[in-house]
């Protein structure tokens, strides 16, 4: 049996309020690639996997490429880790497969083993500023953070920065007890054009999927970043 014919009134209202209510709230609304590029986000912040399975053919359809959808799982291990991600990746090759996508995908790195730490730390500075130009200097875990983080994963193509930066929110506010890395985050978002009214959005369309108290803490995260950056 499945889960319209064992919970009928259940789905019922979930799939109005996630579907309906929320999609076309005035004011909230989004792109729909953006939108479901934000829900593949969320959904591999929470571990919601199943519900991964579903959502990824709708982005699909919805205009999200096989490449973008193979960056935002990528991109993931970065804020998730490998333990966690890994059955997000072995679902996607499955999804693609099935719709008859030849893999692996087209490479999208642009940087080198040689370069990859000057690359990215030039990538932290374009989304942070130049506060961030020498800080993978404090220690090894902050020069992975350049090199691996932003110089493997930023600088690749498929995904341009600022579609990056919003994936990245996702990724925290979904899996929750990361505030100071959000609040960060969305002052990153801010530096790159997405303002604190595109973010509210962006949470109000994956509230659904990571539920109220993870969406009131980004919108207070996200509020405490324009507060503190003037906007």
């Amino acid at each position: 049996m499945n889960i319209y014919e064992t919970d009928p009134e259940f789905m019922e209202r979930m799939e109005h309020f996630a579907m309906d209510e929320v999609v076309g709230e005035p004011g909230q609304q989004l792109e729909e690639p953006t939108r479901h590029m934000a829900i593949l986000a969320t959904l591999l912040g929470c571990q919601g996997i199943d519900q991964f399975r579903l959502e990824l053919p709708q982005a699909l359809d919805a205009g999200v490429t096989p490449v973008m959808a193979k960056e935002i799982v990528y991109q993931a291990v970065d804020y998730l880790g490998i333990g966690r991600v890994r059955p997000f990746l072995d679902a996607t090759n499955a999804v693609l497969t099935d719709r008859g996508v030849k893999l692996p995908l087209e490479g999208q790195a642009t940087t080198t083993m040689e370069n990859r730490l000057e690359r990215g730390a030039q990538t932290q500075v374009e989304i942070f500023g130049d506060s961030m130009k020498d800080a993978w200097k404090q220690g090894h875990i902050n020069r992975w953070l350049a090199a691996n983080c932003f110089g493997d994963y930023y600088t690749r193509t498929g995904l341009d920065l600022k579609q990056r930066e919003m994936i990245t929110f996702c990724f925290l506010a979904a899996q929750g007890g990361c505030e100071p890395q959000l609040t960060s985050h969305a002052k990153g978002n801010m530096n790159l054009g997405s303002d604190k009214a595109f973010l509210i959005r962006v949470v109000s369309q994956c509230l659904p999927y990571i539920g109220y108290p993870r969406s009131l803490n980004a919108i207070s995260c996200v509020n405490k970043a324009a507060e503190e950056m003037g906007r």
